[in-house]
């Protein structure tokens, strides 16, 4: 009979320290942002005070009640219909990682449910996919997912901020389409593509492809897109085509001022019939072959002899001489 006596009061003792709540509750958040803890509880203990503490749950370990609503970073709601009381925490440090207990006020033992909370920085990723593309093109952002979440929200956000993304979101699966955003699910392969039309410099940066997980934290993967400024194809190519002509333009001219210039010689120094003086009426010049090759020859001597008696051609602007004609008719005569 002692031995019985004993071991129920052992036993009673035993069941004071067992909560009646199964399974731990596995919160995350983000480092600098809130989070919620959600805890339910039973029937008939709508009225009952509930409350969130730390380590052995003794007074000093109690963060916040139901009958105080909020204390410093900590507030507590209690929806009696759902029989859920949520207690937010705020302003996150890493200090705040680690185990906490919803507790529920009774007589005799109160009922704990563990709750396991993690933190985790508020950025991402470790991987990054980096596109390139130009201004006034397309530019489509694949984002792979696993086939479990085939039916969950699926989104997109500029920056690389997860605790904000989904409230922040450029387009989600559910509009399917907005402004120049277009989203694509392919649930059989498992990827998401969001399509950018008509792509502007401002468009450049970090995005951050979303998946909504109901009991966790969202799923995401980052991409940093660069839009160049667009290049003009069709001007690159009338350039060397101009240069060309400007080339062939120049060779003609200057081919065109040697000749031009040598006629101009040769016709001012070549002597008229009546004043070349025949070898039979007692000239000086006894051949007049003789006196026009002569003259000939040296009037191209004067192109290569600037400081002589001739005019220097080779100091004759382009209009003057280049090709001029009215120029030449005028020596000429």
């Amino acid at each position: 009979m002692w031995i019985l006596q004993n071991l129920l009061f052992t036993l009673c003792i035993a069941l004071r320290y067992v909560t009646s709540a199964v399974g731990v509750i596995h919160v995350t958040g983000y480092v600098g942002n809130e989070v919620n803890v959600s805890c339910s509880y039973g029937k008939g203990y709508e009225s009952y005070e509930k409350y969130l503490c730390k380590n052995d749950c003794g007074n000093s370990d109690v963060l916040i009640k139901t009958s105080e609503s909020r204390k410093n970073k900590y507030a507590i709601h209690d929806d009696r219909t759902a029989r859920i009381f949520t207690t937010t925490i705020s302003d996150l440090h890493s200090v705040d990682a680690g185990k906490y207990w919803c507790g529920v006020s009774r007589i005799g033992k109160d009922i704990y449910t563990e709750v396991e909370l993690k933190l985790m920085p508020d950025s991402c990723c470790d991987n990054m996919t980096k596109l390139e593309k130009y201004e006034g093109y397309s530019e489509s952002i694949s984002c792979p997912y696993e086939i479990q979440y085939q039916n969950n929200l699926k989104y997109i956000c500029r920056g690389n901020q997860p605790s904000t993304c989904r409230q922040q979101a450029l387009i989600t699966s559910h509009s399917r389409k907005h402004g120049r955003f277009r989203l694509d699910d392919d649930k059989v392969s498992g990827k998401f593509t969001v399509t950018i039309n008509n792509l502007v410099k401002t468009d450049s940066g970090s995005y951050l492809c979303g998946v909504q997980r109901n009991s966790d934290l969202d799923v995401f993967s980052a991409v940093e897109l660069e839009v160049k400024e667009a290049v003009h194809y069709a001007a690159y190519a009338v350039v060397p085509v101009v240069l060309l002509i400007c080339v062939l333009v120049f060779i003609y001219k200057y081919k065109c001022y040697n000749v031009r210039a040598t006629e101009a010689v040769m016709s001012r120094n070549t002597p008229k019939a009546e004043d070349v003086i025949d070898a039979d009426e007692g000239g000086i010049y006894g051949n007049q072959e003789f006196v026009v090759t002569f003259k000939q020859q040296s009037a191209l001597n004067h192109l290569d002899d600037p400081g002589g008696d001739e005019p220097d051609y080779e100091n004759f602007t382009t209009e003057e001489f280049y090709c001029n004609e009215n120029y030449h008719k005028a020596n000429r005569r």
